[in-house]
């Protein structure tokens, strides 16, 4: 029993020898080397930049009060379209109470003088009646009787105004409706009933009570990085892509681009606008993020390698180009002219033929092993 005991040890080790014998002989043997092969083909390249902005009207209005006082009513809301002197709010005034208290005396003052213009103007025309006095001087006196009445007029309006924000004559302008000054749609309504509003004046902008733009007129705008702006000029065509409408691709024109730039994460940028077209029909919000890509420079109709095949020593490029057989290829290493890229293909200016095949990346095992099964 011992001795097939000893037997079956002696016979794993064996094994155990010839298996690492065969692993190392496999692994020192030497392996074959494949690489991708590409054939030149004729195509467009085009240089271009990417630069990240987003969608935003070209003019958004800020609504505001011509008067200060409280929100009593709100007739439109965020997503409402308004025509230009369409009301959107109502404004109850608080009045200032010097300002009411100068207006209250004016109105008294007013009625004072206008009792004694009466009284004088009756004693006069009395005596102008009679012909006991010229009438120079009756029409002085009438004219200051007028006078004092058109003052007490006005005065009373101006309480009006001061008190109500708005006096009887001018009932149908009246400031304490809030009108939109321009048509479009509502983007927000920041204000809600209740709230204290203030006219704009030296110290402050003003409450805000309605934003609105025309949704028909976009504008894209972005940041190009310094290295490129000096490759763009105005009116070159730009595609948008916007990220929340998937397979929407639009059309815009450059038209404007800053001369002084801004540092942006360590990065010298400058501002760029551009014109967006074909928005009829589009729902498009303000403030979308979107994608502009601007063709720097393109090349068409040319020769075209995958740039992985080509080999950059200095200034100078080389392809290895493709000869032999299957069994017994061989690449020869070529000087070529390159011109435009794109990042995946470059331009073979001269050094190449189209029907030469060029010497790509090393394949990777995996990928060998595929392409053999």
């Amino acid at each position: 029993m011992k001795k097939y005991f000893k037997f079956i040890i002696a016979a794993l080790v064996l094994l155990v020898f010839i298996g690492t014998f065969i692993f190392l002989w496999q692994k020192s043997r030497p392996q074959l080397v494949a690489y991708e092969e590409f054939l030149p083909t004729m195509k467009d390249v085009h240089k271009t930049a990417v630069v990240t902005g987003k969608i935003e009207p070209r003019n958004e209005v800020n609504v505001k009060p011509q008067i200060s006082g409280i929100i009593t009513n709100i007739y439109k809301e965020a997503g409402d379209m308004v025509t230009a002197g369409e009301v959107i709010a109502k404004v109850k005034v608080i009045p200032d109470m010097n300002m009411l208290s100068s207006a209250q005396a004016r109105v008294r003052s007013a009625k004072i003088v206008l009792n004694q213009a009466k009284v004088d103007y009756d004693r006069q025309k009395t005596l102008y009646d009679k012909g006991l006095i010229a009438g120079n001087d009756y029409d002085q006196v009438r004219k200051a009787y007028l006078q004092a009445k058109e003052e007490l007029r006005a005065a009373n309006d101006n309480l009006q105004v001061v008190r109500d924000g708005v006096s009887a004559q001018n009932a149908n302008t009246s400031s304490t409706l809030i009108r939109s000054t321009i048509s479009g749609l509502i983007l927000d309504v920041p204000v809600k009933v209740g709230n204290t509003v203030i006219l704009s004046n030296t110290f402050n902008d003003g409450t805000t009570i309605a934003s609105v733009a025309n949704m028909g007129d976009l504008i894209f705008r972005g940041n190009v990085d310094e290295t490129e702006v000096g490759q763009i000029v105005v009116g070159m065509p730009m595609k948008i892509t916007i990220g929340a409408m998937e397979g929407e691709k639009l059309t815009a024109s450059l038209e404007y681009i800053s001369p002084k730039a801004v540092e942006n994460n360590g990065a010298n940028q400058f501002e760029i606008k551009a014109a967006v077209q074909g928005t009829s029909g589009t729902k498009i919000r303000s403030g979308y993020s979107a994608n502009a890509e601007i063709v720097l420079k393109e090349a068409k109709g040319v020769l075209t390698v995958p740039e992985s095949a080509i080999e950059f020593e200095g200034t100078d490029t080389y392809v290895y180009v493709v000869g032999g057989t299957d069994d017994n290829k061989t690449y020869t290493r070529r000087k070529v002219v390159t011109g435009l890229s794109d990042g995946l293909n470059i331009q073979i200016k001269s050094g190449l033929k189209k029907n030469e095949k060029v010497r790509g990346p090393k394949v990777v095992k995996e990928q060998q092993d595929e392409q053999e099964r």
